[in-house]
């Protein structure tokens, strides 16, 4: 059995990562066996989860990857763990759309796990209580087990507000004054992620963690997360279905773009990838100045090249490879920019014809697609649910979109190349990491 609590709260805003990382940095330190997990496609939280625990962070989506998926997923993520601490997204309720689909509490509900809510009381007292009360009765289904008030003025205001709770039957499980130390910069919707600040996360995480010790009910947190009952479900798995008596294909070695312009990636995309057969090596386009010796193929996914993009243009060496680069390429978000020919007026590596830059424009949103054609990794007629994160835009549009959905199509595709601005989880469709080693194995070693 997998201990296990999810971190939630009313609204975006009120402290949930503070909460979360901290909880994980300050159970890991003292010897925990932390696993770090988020609700939603957020790719930033998981990374300052990632170094909170020693241990991947990693997503759980209904959406994305099916109700059916959610546990197995969790409980291949946290083997071997003493405990699962599992952050939400926006407020416990908010799910996809008008619905509750893909809520913290459709994901607390799917693993069964006991919730902690945190309530900003900065501009609030005796009416935390009424706040509580609201969202434990709202869905029974979901068994909210403490709160925790984030930040408290003063003994004064904090007592004032434990009154208040202590006839609502939830308990308070920590208090935490108001603090600049832990204080994180943003972009866009979001943290700055921790690959691009490294030493100053590093430090926000330990001053996260003494305020969560100081400030928390460690024990009682402890308790109320085993108190979730066993689960039944098997854990994923990212090995393919092989036939009996066959063995896995010979490695191929594929470059996955990282370091701090290329940050965002599901942690079980590589696992697919390695159990379909592929050595993964890691490709730092600001940095390496060529393709890792032997690639077959490239996977290129998300975060911000636009932030870089004067250093991603001036590694010419690197940018001329990938554009004479005959095998398969998998880009996403921002590796589509990188394959444009200019970004922001910077040139890019041009192996698609069309010219990139940022706008005042935030798209953001779950897409339904359906593949209207085949490319390396898709099959005309497939549908593949996603997810759009940007604010810039790529001229000429697609004229043969890859992927459609009911307002809107993107995509460029063909037998060697895949790039789009839509974020898909691999797991939701695994056939795509055995689609693309299968192309890069056919890819002569030069």
């Amino acid at each position: 059995m997998v201990a296990r609590l999810v971190i939630a709260a009313p609204s975006s805003g009120a402290g949930k990562t503070t909460v979360a990382t901290g909880l994980m940095a300050a159970l890991a330190r003292r010897g925990t066996r932390v696993s770090p997990h988020k609700v939603g496609p957020d790719y930033i939280d998981p990374g300052y989860h990632a170094l909170a625990t020693g241990r991947p962070g990693r997503n759980l989506d209904p959406w994305l990857v099916g109700e059916e998926l959610v546990a197995p997923l969790f409980l291949h993520g946290a083997a071997g763990a003493d405990l699962a601490i599992v952050e939400g997204v926006m407020g416990l309720y908010d799910g996809a759309g008008s619905s509750e689909f893909s809520s913290t509490a459709h994901v607390a509900r799917l693993l069964e796990a006991p919730v902690v809510l945190v309530v900003d009381a900065a501009r609030q007292s005796r009416s935390v209580a009424a706040l509580v009360h609201g969202f434990a009765s709202y869905d029974t289904r979901i068994r909210l087990g403490g709160v925790i008030l984030n930040r408290i003025g003063s003994e004064r205001h904090e007592r004032i507000c434990r009154e208040a709770l202590a006839e609502s039957g939830v308990p308070v499980l920590g208090a935490i004054r108001r603090s600049d130390a832990v204080a994180t910069p943003s972009r866009h919707l979001g943290l700055v992620p921790a690959a691009e600040r490294r030493t100053q996360a590093a430090r926000a995480m330990d001053a996260v963690a003494d305020l969560v010790v100081a400030s928390c009910d460690l024990e009682g947190l402890l308790r109320l997360a085993r108190t979730a009952p066993p689960q039944t479900a098997p854990p994923w798995s990212p090995a393919p279905p092989w036939s009996p008596g066959s063995s896995v294909p010979a490695v191929t070695r594929i470059a996955v773009a990282g370091g701090q312009a290329f940050t965002f990636g599901y942690t079980e995309q590589a696992e697919l990838l390695a159990a379909a057969g592929a050595e993964i090596v890691p490709l730092d386009p600001l940095a390496d100045e060529a393709l890792p010796e032997g690639t077959r193929g490239i996977v290129i996914g998300g975060g911000f090249p636009e932030v870089y993009a004067a250093e991603l243009s001036a590694n010419e060496p690197l940018r001329r490879q990938v554009a004479a680069f005959d095998g398969p390429i998998s880009a996403e978000c921002a590796g589509l920019l990188y394959l444009s020919r200019r970004l922001d007026d910077r040139p890019m590596c041009g192996v698609l014809d069309v010219e990139a830059r940022m706008t005042g424009t935030l798209t953001l949103g779950y897409r339904d697609a359906v593949a209207v054609r085949d490319s390396a990794l898709t099959r005309d007629g497939e549908r593949y649910r996603g997810h759009e994160f940007h604010r810039t835009m790529v001229e000429p549009a697609p004229d043969r979109p890859l992927f459609r959905w009911r307002d809107g199509a993107d995509g460029f595709g063909d037998d060697r190349i895949t790039a789009s601005y839509l974020h898909l989880h691999w797991a939701g469709s695994p056939a795509l990491a055995s689609r693309f080693v299968a192309a890069c194995r056919r890819v002569p070693v030069g």
